[in-house]
């Protein structure tokens, strides 16, 4: 594809002398298939996939958004020409943040040093395949034609941009409140596109967690009553929940657990900005750790605001049919019976959770990303959809795993007062009880339904992300 684009955007010498629309002019006649002097969406993408430039729906439709200036649905030479140097002129200006000697050509050393500013932490063999994909000539340098001709059809428009292939995606949602608050730049704070994100993020997540919510109150039953003596699993779980309440009640408790994302994403959003600021010196990059360290403080600061949310959902979830009439009735009797400290019962195990969750997270996210790097990045440094999905759902699914005997822990003191006869034991209580009379294995009771629900949680959040991001006009990142 490279040298296709330079025997085309860059003639061999005997053109050399040929006028800059002269190139675009044969690149633009390639793209017009049917030979009418514009070029529309359809034919734009055909034409870069019949070039071998397939850059998927998102990045062509930035690139004919972007470029139909006079919105008339189609490209004209001249919107043509005017996209690629303006294009061009952006793409100068990654290269040249990017060549920190000055000397004209990007090094693997340059590459690792940049990414190090931006937050990004790679190996120098990794930084060799990343220019690998990007060097036409086998010289494992990269000059400023090379990285025209790789960069002319990519919409990227900076350097920060081309690394953020490797975020984490805000569209996905497990069911779980503890991941790390998502990155956004300056221009998408500016440009409204944060709060699209978080909104499209929001839906998903309702309609994720609405969907596998069955599974969700089976691992709570399992949390509080499978113990060895009850041997509740997953068949005679659902079974007892479908006899008691009827299949509405597979889903009892999920109210309170869609209501709760809005004020727990806005109030870990603003900490999280927050924490940054405090961990970092004006213009400085976020790093990995500064991530980590802000992202669970924010995830604290959320969880301590919210908290007593989650309780009511623990209390609806385990409680009998007709005991409480909704989520504010069950709050009522809390507060009538038990006081306002029932609202926080589980919270240090909770909190304490949030450590091992967003560091093994963050830590197993960076091993398959530098995995997959290591291993599969020989054409392209973008992972594609199927990769990120899987990094975020494994490493997501390991930080559960470390966590869930907290979470296990919390959960039971949140319903300790519902159980009939059992003793109101502290976090450390609960922990000598439960090894003692179920050993460690009683530690992950619920964990099976807990992992059943990853992929179709992740599956769902996807495709409504999807769909809510194209609705809401939000920008692929």
């Amino acid at each position: 594809m490279l040298r296709w684009l330079r025997g085309v955007v860059l003639p061999a010498a005997a053109c050399q002398d040929a006028e800059p629309p002269t190139h675009y002019e044969t690149l633009f006649h390639k793209l017009d298939r049917n030979r009418d002097g514009v070029v529309d969406i359809c034919e734009l993408q055909e034409g870069l996939k019949s070039l071998g430039i397939p850059l998927g729906q998102d990045a062509e439709e930035k690139i004919f958004t972007t470029g139909d200036v006079n919105k008339d649905g189609k490209l004209d030479f001249e919107e043509f020409m005017k996209y690629l140097k303006d294009h061009e002129k952006q793409m100068k200006l990654a290269f040249k943040s990017l060549d920190k000697n000055n000397d004209g050509k990007i090094e693997a050393s340059e590459i690792v040093q940049s990414l190090q500013i931006l937050g990004l932490t790679i190996s120098k063999q990794q930084a060799e395949l990343i220019l690998q994909s990007i060097d036409a000539d086998g010289t494992m340098t990269v000059d400023w034609n090379e990285w025209r001709d790789y960069f002319l059809f990519n919409p990227v428009t900076d350097i920060e941009e081309i690394i953020r292939f490797w975020k984490h995606s805000t569209g996905i949602d497990i069911g779980d409140s503890l991941t790390i608050p998502d990155e956004f730049t300056e221009d998408e704070k500016k440009s409204g596109q944060w709060w699209r994100q978080l909104l499209a993020g929001g839906v998903a997540g309702a309609v994720s967690r609405t969907s596998t919510a069955p599974l969700d109150r089976l691992k709570v039953m399992m949390q509080v009553h499978g113990s060895k003596s009850e041997k509740m699993n997953i068949y005679g779980g659902f079974r007892q929940m479908v006899k008691e309440g009827g299949i509405r009640s597979l889903w009892r408790g999920n109210g309170t657990n869609v209501i709760k994302i809005a004020p727990e994403t806005a109030v870990k959003f603003w900490a999280y900005e927050q924490y940054k600021k405090l961990l970092t010196e004006e213009g400085q990059k976020v790093g990995t750790f500064e991530r980590f360290v802000s992202g669970s403080m924010a995830g604290a600061t959320a969880q301590t605001l919210i908290y007593p949310m989650e309780v009511l959902k623990t209390r609806l979830a385990v409680g009998k049919t007709g005991q409480y009439s909704g989520m504010f009735d069950c709050a009522k009797k809390i507060l009538k019976h038990e006081g306002m400290g029932a609202f926080y019962k589980g919270y240090v195990p909770n909190l304490l959770g949030i450590i091992p969750y967003a560091g093994i997270d963050l830590a197993v996210y960076e091993l398959l990303k530098s995995h997959w790097l290591d291993n599969f990045a020989k054409d392209s440094v973008n992972p594609g959809v199927v990769v990120l999905l899987g990094c975020g759902a494994l490493s997501s699914t390991c930080g559960q795993l470390a966590s869930y005997p907290l979470a296990l822990v919390r959960t039971r003191m949140q319903a300790q007062a519902m159980v009939g006869g059992a003793a109101q034991l502290n976090m450390v209580g609960l922990f000598r009880r439960i090894i003692s009379k179920e050993g460690i294995p009683g530690l992950y009771r619920g964990i099976t339904p807990n992992f059943m629900k990853v992929l179709p949680a992740v599956g769902i959040s996807y495709v409504v992300y999807e769909n809510m991001r194209q609705t809401l006009g939000v920008t692929q990142k």
